[in-house]
């Protein structure tokens, strides 16, 4: 049993090393918080104090910490079937999600359907799986020389080494670089800046006549092209118009290259849609889902692919089948929860209710733009990024990392003072918030991110 604060803090120090974390800023830099339990949007820690979850726990939690529903389907799942291999075997969860999944996904007119469903663990895992799948198809077709991947600059799609292959922020990356896939990087479509629709649009057409050129340049060497839709999320919440996206899809099909959309982060409602490609109306050839696809109460990737991907793998030869696994994949009490997450958006129209705290974020965020140290104030569904005038230490060759430099620790602190978590991007403060937030949390949290700010501002 932990009896306090200070016994937890001394026990987890004693023994856990705590991901994306310099450990020597632990605890007096970095501060570890307590946390006993989950309610709603709060966490609730061991002596009773309640921080608010401003960030979903790393974007996966949409519905609320212990949301009843989806605890009791898991608990109800665990009495019947916890886990049963899925080579060989099958069971009724993993079937009626990859069914529900399906019929959500993107679909666009003219081209056939997203049509099969691959499970894995997590995001990273299920980058994977995309990124091995549009090779093998390929290799299975005999074609040779379609070796490489492109990605966006900027991009994060996780940190296994495929994933980091198809990543852009050095920090992560750099150490490993001898490790990694050789892949190219297309200009980012970011809108930063931008005054207005038309200028974003502009800033759209420029990057996908830039990539247009890469695939050019590269004709017949790539096989897949990654990014995640209008919202680059780690590399500093940067947001871009749809009109690239349909350049993309168009620019794909001419070079015959699969398009993935890592909508990992970005899905299950985050940017007002419930998947980010409806905005351009386009769909992907691949497209993985993680995060907030269980609601946040355990890990689970889907990996949703075209019928056509599919058939690229049916042989006699067991060489020409994906043979990737993973051991949970497509685990019973994962799909439970995701399967219940998908009935309260049905229930509770989420998508609706977000629209209307969408416009109250906007609203709260909308004095920040004048404040000395805001360069630019962004929204996109429920997201609002407050990106300040750079800093030197900051960021990481102009790349935005999690909590950088001492400003950065300085508003994590001073927002976690306030009573709300925050994880700043480099020079971005952001907000991602549990679905569940209420008024007066949502004014809690543009206090707590105006007392971040004042920090920000009085130290620089």
């Amino acid at each position: 049993m932990i009896a306090d604060a200070d016994d937890w803090r001394t026990r987890d120090l004693a023994v856990l090393w705590h991901p994306c974390t310099q450990m020597r800023e632990h605890p007096h830099a970095l501060p570890l918080l307590p946390v006993a339990r989950g309610d709603g949007a709060w966490l609730v820690g061991f002596d009773g104090r309640r921080v608010l979850d401003g960030v979903s726990s790393w974007w996966t939690n949409l519905h609320g910490h212990a949301e009843p529903r989806i605890a009791a389907a898991i608990g109800r799942q665990a009495q019947t079937l916890e886990q049963v291999i899925l080579a060989g075997c099958s069971h009724a969860p993993a079937v009626e999600l990859a069914e529900r999944l399906l019929a959500l996904a993107p679909r666009e007119a003219g081209r056939a359907p997203l049509a099969k469903v691959f499970y894995a663990d997590n995001g990273s895992s299920g980058v994977e799986v995309a990124l091995k799948m549009a090779f093998h198809w390929f290799h299975n077709r005999g074609v040779a020389g379609r070796t490489k991947f492109v990605a966006l600059t900027g991009s994060y799609h996780g940190e296994t080494l495929g994933a980091l292959s198809v990543g852009d922020i050095p920090l992560y990356r750099r150490v490993y670089a001898p490790l990694l896939l050789e892949s190219l990087f297309a200009p980012s479509p970011d809108a930063f800046g931008a005054r207005d629709e038309a200028a974003a649009i502009a800033c759209a057409e420029r990057a996908a006549d830039a990539l247009a050129a890469l695939f050019d340049a590269h004709a017949g060497e790539i096989c897949a092209f990654i990014l995640e839709p209008l919202l680059q999320c780690a590399g500093g919440m940067r947001m871009h118009h749809p009109a690239y996206l349909r350049r993309v899809r168009e620019l794909c099909d001419a070079y015959g290259v699969f398009l993935i959309a890592d909508e990992i982060a970005v899905g299950f409602g985050r940017t007002g849609t419930l998947f980010a490609c409806e905005q351009a109306g386009i769909q992907p050839d691949l497209m993985c889902l993680s995060k907030g696809l269980t609601g946040g109460f355990l890990p689970l990737c889907a990996v949703l692919a075209t019928q056509d991907i599919y058939d690229g793998f049916l042989d006699d030869s067991r060489e020409r089948a994906f043979l990737h696994s993973h051991s949970y994949s497509g685990n019973p009490l994962a799909c439970a929860a995701a399967l219940a997450s998908l009935d309260i958006f049905d229930a509770d129209d989420v998508l609706a209710r977000n629209r209307a705290t969408a416009a109250r974020m906007v609203a709260l965020a909308a004095p920040f733009r004048t404040h000395p140290a805001v360069a630019e104030v962004r929204q996109l569904g429920m997201v609002v990024a407050i990106e300040l005038h750079p800093e030197p230490d900051n960021r990481e060759d102009g790349h935005a990392v999690e909590i950088a430099g001492r400003r950065g620790l300085r508003m994590y602190r001073a927002a976690l003072d306030a009573d709300v978590l925050l994880r700043p991007l480099g020079d971005v403060l952001y907000w991602m918030p549990p679905y569940c937030i209420d008024d007066a949390q949502l004014d809690l949290l543009a206090h707590a991110t105006a007392t971040a700010l004042a920090e920000a501002d009085r130290c620089a």
